[in-house]
């Protein structure tokens, strides 16, 4: 469940794919194509996938509640709705449609987080977070995933790749306006950091109408993230116009773009990917440390020249535990606080503070109190926007 300030809600239920702003949106799973329909629902309520999923992510940035009930009683959640989000129950004309104990949160201040970094998913989280009075402008980093990004804008981006080299530079720039976009809502100081596509074959398949996707039997372990992008001269390509765009628009205020490398597992992936890419010596390239490899690894990607690191906790702890994060069979195993996690954790924040490398460590607002207590301080953490926001008002 999202934190919010609203603890009871009351709505009309949409069971469409179309967008009807302040309902409740019902679904069996969020997928992409509920894109549209999910960020103007007041609320999400659905069957199946785990509460740190991609879609779920989008919701938790944007403050959406997101409530699971088992598939067999979605189809009773019809017509107006109350949803309680402290006791996550959902009453439909007085019965009781799921009931869970909702998670206790800490009370971390904006002090403790060293160097805040708001994880968004479109322009509006930005102006949400500085808009929270003068403690915004310690938030001095907006991090955002690239297929996000394409969600909000509608672009198709395996479709681009595909494509004619006036596709691969058209999808550049389109990327480019919106990063634009991004830089004018910052506040002095602050910066936005863009990490590199990493679409799944699953949820390729789902914003994709002319590519061809391969079938893979477990896309979690799959063809995405840096694999993908070093069999890609495409998206290369495209990163190309993408700064080039950035450069000839914004001039030396493009230098507040920063990239981030994608489940990386180790120094010679991340160099040669460097090497791949092709990008200007002055452009700062971060990693994602998101699975066990990267974790042991972490002082050699350092040394390889990755400009700072980001702890991807939420993929860490699937791959740790062999939990899948969007399954919700095994949400018992999927623990974020699960002492092999943060021994991991801990691997990662002094390898790199050894080496002199910047690192920002992922945690959900229920977490980040939890953390606080049993890491070394990084050089500071990322929460999703909502959870963040709570934080800086707090303070």
């Amino acid at each position: 469940m999202s934190d919010g300030t609203e603890k009871v809600l009351r709505g009309t239920c949409n069971r469409t794919r179309s967008p009807l702003q302040g309902s409740i949106l019902v679904a069996s799973s969020l997928e992409a194509g509920l894109y549209d329909a999910m960020v103007a629902s007041r609320a999400v309520v659905c069957g199946a996938g785990g509460l740190t999923g991609h879609m779920q992510s989008i919701c938790r940035g944007r403050g959406i509640p997101v409530l699971r009930v088992d598939e067999s009683d979605l189809a009773g959640v019809t017509g107006e709705v109350t949803l309680h989000l402290e006791s996550q129950s959902i009453i439909v004309e007085s019965d009781t449609v799921s009931r869970a104990a909702s998670p206790e949160a800490g009370e971390p201040s904006l002090d403790d987080l060293g160097s805040a970094c708001a994880v968004i998913a479109d322009l509006q989280d930005i102006s949400t977070i500085n808009a929270c009075g003068p403690d915004a402008k310690r938030v001095d980093s907006f991090f955002i995933r690239e297929e996000f990004l394409c969600l909000a804008a509608g672009l198709r981006p395996l479709d681009s790749m595909g494509g004619s080299p006036a596709d691969i530079t058209a999808y550049g720039q389109a990327v480019a306006d919106r990063l634009c976009g991004f830089v004018e809502a910052l506040l002095p100081e602050q910066r936005l950091v863009l990490r590199l596509l990493d679409l799944r074959s699953d949820h390729a398949a789902r914003v994709t109408e002319l590519a061809q996707v391969a079938v893979e039997p477990n896309p979690e372990l799959g063809l995405h993230g840096a694999r993908w992008l070093l069999g890609s001269n495409a998206y290369r390509d495209a990163l190309h116009a993408v700064l080039g765009s950035l450069r000839e628009r914004l001039g030396d205020e493009a230098g507040r773009v920063h990239l981030s490398v994608p489940f990386v597992n180790d120094a010679e992936e991340f160099a040669t990917l460097s090497r791949h890419l092709e990008l200007p010596a002055d452009v700062p390239v971060s990693a994602f440390i998101e699975t066990p490899a990267a974790v042991h690894a972490t002082a050699a990607i350092c040394a390889s020249g990755a400009s700072e690191l980001f702890v991807g906790t939420k993929d860490l702890v699937q791959f740790y535990l062999a939990a899948d994060r969007g399954n919700h069979l095994v949400a018992g195993s999927y623990q974020t606080r699960h002492p092999a996690v943060i021994d991991g954790m801990r691997r990662v924040v002094q390898s790199a503070r050894a080496t002199g490398t910047p690192v920002r460590v992922f945690a959900l607002g229920a977490d980040l109190g939890h953390y606080l207590e049993q890491l070394p301080p990084p050089d500071g953490y990322m929460m999703c926007t909502a959870e963040l926001q709570q934080v800086i008002l707090r303070s």
